[in-house]
């Protein structure tokens, strides 16, 4: 049996791109049975968010592929998908179906728009889900947004939020008996992400123009520079404690910078600030700055974040078959997760899988046979 907090938990993965499979990365690391379902014929990603998963190849054009989902959905704890609405249901595999066969079941479904609303049916990317909850306009330069990667849409607002519903719902299965579906828009989970800044613009103290905030890069002391080899540094001196220990740190005795808060400031005292620290190495003032209250970081490569000594220590990474990837989170003292092995080829546990799911022999090589497997 896999190892962590979630052994013994039977999920179903219709196999998809972007936060499809990282939320299942993310519950099999913590020791969920996850199987996923690949189209036959079709390469699944290899990419390390397809860790540790069991592949079973149908073709789904098959009434017994249907079937065998079906099947295997009998036995499942939680299934999610993220096709857009309606295609699971052209299979004959949408939540009506399946909490037919499981009324247990929890039914995650994750699109970029959720399933309602004018934008349900067109096709988008994070970009494009971020954009209407608020969160882009308030990333990026004075002259325009700037796209955070697929933090913010794909896994911060899908996958993640897709996990949490998905074991939510578990829970409530256990309790009542009664399964349900989860509707996971990135859209909507971008717009929770943002719950604090809806906060701060309500109190006033949020400004609509980018980089005139605290945490936009707009306060001098809570932002990004350059140091004298290329290389960068974050600093965070938020609380007055913290940014008087910084400027006594990096030798900075300059009036102007003692009114910490004023916004008009603001501008200046980065150049200044900026002026100090292009004068020294990023190892240079990691020799200054580390192991200080002063709210201090290198800002690392991905070539870099492996070997520091912080993710050293916590073994933040780990390296399976040569490659080098970050390890299961969060940390759990009495069930610790792990990888439960590496992405798998297309098919390559089609007969395993099916097995540890209840099909016998016979209708494994049924299977086969009629070329469904």
């Amino acid at each position: 049996m896999a190892q962590g907090p979630l052994s013994g938990l039977k999920v179903l993965e219709f196999a998809g791109i972007g936060p499809g499979p990282f939320c299942g990365m993310l519950l099999s690391d913590l020791g969920a049975d996850v199987v996923r379902i690949d189209r036959k014929g079709q390469d699944a990603s290899s990419g390390l968010t397809a860790r540790g998963r069991r592949s079973v190849a149908l073709d789904l054009k098959s009434p017994s592929a249907i079937e065998t989902c079906l099947k295997l959905i009998e036995t499942a704890d939680a299934v999610f998908e993220g096709y857009r609405p309606g295609v699971m249901e052209r299979l004959g595999l949408g939540p009506d179906v399946a909490l037919a066969r499981n009324q247990r079941l929890v039914y995650g479904r994750m699109t970029g728009w959720g399933q309602t609303g004018p934008y349900a049916k067109v096709a988008g990317h994070d970009l494009n889900y971020i954009a209407i909850s608020g969160a882009l306009a308030a990333i990026g330069t004075t002259d325009k947004p700037v796209a955070p990667l697929n933090l913010v849409g794909d896994l911060g607002g899908g996958a993640l939020y897709l996990a949490f519903g998905l074991l939510a719902g578990v829970l409530h299965a256990r309790s009542s008996g009664q399964g349900q579906v989860i509707d996971c828009a990135m859209s909507d989970g971008a717009a929770s992400l943002m719950a604090s800044f809806y906060g701060f613009k309500a109190a006033g103290t949020w400004r609509e123009e980018r980089r005139t905030n605290l945490f936009d890069g707009g306060a001098h002391f809570y932002d990004t520079y350059q140091c004298a080899d290329g290389a960068w540094i974050a600093l965070g001196a938020i609380e007055p404690q913290f940014y008087r220990l910084l400027l006594e740190k990096i030798g900075l005795d300059d009036a102007q910078f003692d009114n910490q808060m004023d916004r008009q400031a603001w501008p200046l005292l980065r150049e200044k600030l900026a002026a100090v620290i292009v004068t020294r190495t990023r190892k240079a003032w990691c020799g200054v700055l580390e192991g200080s209250d002063t709210c201090f970081a290198p800002v690392l490569t991905m070539e870099e974040a492996p070997t520091h000594a912080h993710n050293v220590a916590r073994r933040t990474f780990v390296e399976v078959d040569g490659v080098v990837q970050p390890a299961p989170t969060p940390r759990f003292s009495a069930t610790p997760g792990q990888i439960q092995g590496p992405p798998p080829r297309s098919g390559a546990h089609n007969e395993t899988a099916l097995a540890g799911w209840g099909f016998s022999p016979q209708a494994i090589a049924a299977l086969k046979a009629d070329g469904t497997l």
